[in-house]
């Protein structure tokens, strides 16, 4: 089962190996100057407001688990809806409670305020 995946690891090494080389060489061969207005942080041409770690609000995690629930009901509704014949009663259960555990996930987002796009 193993030697099935023996040539990921020289491909993985390669990549890896190419990789460390072409930044060796840009850094050999390339120029390099730093200093403190090449090394500050590039905001859309705009100098920094404030510092440059702080908390992100809530909304945008909750835009992340909404997207996060699409995204697993679209990989795994649309194969069963090509397969579901042949799947029988037994895929349609599986579905159903697949289905009934994202729709707790939605209830969840819904009544966290997860839909409120005006805060």
């Amino acid at each position: 089962m193993l030697e099935d995946f023996a040539p990921v690891l020289p491909l993985f090494l390669l990549a890896s190996g190419v990789g460390l080389i072409i930044l060796f060489l840009s850094r050999l061969f390339g120029p390099y100057n730093p200093n403190t207005r090449k090394l500050a942080p590039y905001e859309s041409g705009m100098r920094p407001i404030g510092p440059a770690v702080r908390r992100i609000p809530i909304k945008f995690y909750r835009v992340g688990k909404l997207f996060i629930l699409f995204d697993i009901e679209v990989i795994f509704f649309l194969p069963w809806a090509v397969v579901r014949r042949d799947m029988g009663l037994y895929g349609l259960i599986v579905m159903g409670v697949f289905f009934f555990v994202l729709l707790l996930g939605f209830a969840y987002e819904w009544l966290a305020g997860g839909l409120e796009w005006e805060e």
